[in-house]
């Protein structure tokens, strides 16, 4: 006999059958039912702005492989949460949003703190957006958005809960909910394997662009990476990151590794002229930033697209597009291509660019120059410094999945709460982030969970005293006098020490290896105020 059980215990029991029992979030009264109900195999991570939960969480998504779950407060939290939810939503994270809602029978009155329209909120940045129509429709709704999150594409997914659902009685055969599984199964189909190993086979000079779905499948399946350094190889094609890239897909040591595309109609298609098959795997086609008007492709170009997300192939405006695993993708083609026998030497020969240096003081560049001089096995990247964005690629060792991480969609306010979740997600690792001194006060309270959890996270903030990437497009813009770029000396060390993590200042290189060394060397946070001049 089936033993009953409430909404709240079912719900539970479908969370743990997928492993799902770190909860990220920030309480409020429409969650304290849900929260008083987690018991000791639940772990909760206190966060003090749902900006930061959601990035805290797609920090442990991108560690762990695994879809992050987070609990937010209704309309005003989930408001708060939007944000990070756009570099969640383009970074295809998986990550179940559970918000609280006010008690059901009195959500149409639009009381305090009811979601008038809750599924329609979080539209357009999630897969999946519900509020069930009843409560006992509760667990099954979770499983559902569980396998939504968990299915390429990957994406963050929404459910909205009335506060009094959880104490109600669930459905007895909810059991059968632990039990489901849901399987892609989306290879290349022989014929078009071979269809495209005949282009590759067949071109003149080959150009492999490679996206985040290509390093997010390489966590999952490390055989991937090296099934695209192969191809790369075999084909002797030249390797480029597409623009504004969130992961680094391959190795940038490696002698065909190229660069990051500069998301730029002209750029793109400047920076590809003279190869006559281009292949993206695993990235949009394209997202550009920058509006460079012009034609997109040089005459004669042939451009294949494969993809996990069918609107990444239907809306680029160009290009052959294939909706397929990116996985089995790149092993087919892999193992397929014709080896033309030429490589450009040997792997990890590729000689990285020499810092730019300034009598002013340490500069942007030269930062990156002391991280890599101090890599190690151990060590994952998260950058936030959108002026050393095209630069960081360029010159640090990225040898290894998930090496690398970088807001999707350039939303602000990433790389100090993503950085405390990898920590979180993969405590084996020292994650190190770069974070703009503009940019970190968007995620600042992300410090106080990184002191409270004692996270092995080394926090650079890369303090030119401004906005200085946009201070840079003002210039190419032609409107180089905007007002509130400067932000004047922001004291990073003290509110860090506010927070709980230890921090010091550095004025100059001499200064920042040392105390970077010392970080590294810690077994908790540790925040280095880095204070820059323009390269």
């Amino acid at each position: 006999m089936t033993t009953k059980k409430t909404v709240l215990e079912s719900s539970l029991d479908v969370f743990r059958s997928h492993g799902m029992t770190t909860v990220f979030g920030n309480p409020g009264s429409n969650e304290l039912p849900f929260l008083a109900g987690l018991n000791e195999d639940f772990d909760f991570v206190l966060g003090l702005h749902e900006q930061v939960v959601v990035g805290m969480a797609e920090g442990y998504a991108r560690a762990t492989g695994r879809p992050a779950l987070v609990n937010i407060h209704a309309a005003s939290g989930s408001g708060n949460a939007m944000g990070a939810l756009t570099n969640a939503h383009y970074g295809h994270i998986p990550m179940v949003i559970l918000a609280g809602q006010q008690v059901r029978r009195t959500v149409g009155q639009e009381t305090m703190l009811a979601s008038a329209d809750a599924a329609t909120l979080p539209a357009p940045l999630v897969k999946y957006s519900h509020e069930p129509l009843s409560a006992t429709d509760v667990p099954r709704t979770l499983a559902q958005a569980i396998f939504e999150t968990s299915t390429q594409p990957c994406g963050p997914v929404y459910v909205s809960v009335p506060l009094d659902d959880w104490a109600e009685m669930a459905l007895e055969d909810d059991f059968l909910l632990t039990e489901r599984s849901v399987s892609m199964a989306g290879d290349l189909p022989r014929a078009l394997a071979e269809e495209l190993i005949a282009l590759i086979d067949g071109a003149k000079s080959v150009a492999l662009v490679l996206g985040p779905q290509v390093d997010a499948a390489a966590v999952q399946d490390p055989a991937v990476f090296e099934a695209v350094v192969s191809l790369a190889e075999k084909a002797d094609a030249s390797v480029y990151v597409a623009p504004s890239p969130s992961r680094c897909p391959f190795p940038t040591t490696h002698p065909n590794f190229i660069g990051v595309l500069v998301p730029g109609i002209t750029s793109v298609r400047e920076r590809l002229a003279g190869h006559d098959v281009v292949l993206v795997l695993g990235a949009p086609v394209f997202r550009y930033h920058r509006w460079e008007p012009g034609h997109y492709l040089t005459a004669g170009a042939q451009v294949i697209h494969l993809t996990q997300d069918a609107r990444e192939a239907t809306r680029a405006p160009f290009g052959r597009a294939v909706v397929a695993d990116i996985a089995g993708a790149a092993k087919a083609l892999s193992e397929g291509v014709t080896d033309r026998g030429h490589r450009r030497g040997a792997r990890g020969s590729r000689a990285l660019p020499a810092a730019k240096t300034s009598s002013a003081g340490m500069t942007g560049t030269e930062v990156l120059e002391v991280l890599n001089a101090h890599s190690n096995t151990d060590v994952a990247y998260v950058n936030e410094t959108t002026t050393l964005d095209l630069e960081y690629l360029e010159r640090v060792a990225i040898e290894r999945p998930s090496m690398y991480h970088f807001p999707a969609s350039g939303g602000l306010g990433f790389g100090l709460p993503a950085a405390v979740g990898m920590s979180l997600g993969a405590p084996e690792k020292t994650i190190v982030a770069t974070v703009g001194d503009g940019s970190a006060n968007y995620g600042i309270t992300a410090l106080y969970t990184a002191a409270q959890r004692q996270t092995r996270t080394v926090f650079v903030i890369v303090n030119n005293s401004s906005y200085g990437a946009l201070a840079a497009f003002a210039e190419r813009m032609g409107v180089p006098d905007v007002p509130g770029l400067q932000l004047g000396r922001i004291d990073f060390v003290a509110i860090a020490e506010g927070y709980g993590v230890p921090a010091q200042r550095t004025e100059t290189r001499e200064e920042f290896v040392l105390v970077y060394k010392k970080a590294l060397e810690g077994n908790g946070p540790f925040l280095i105020d880095a204070q820059v001049v323009a390269d």
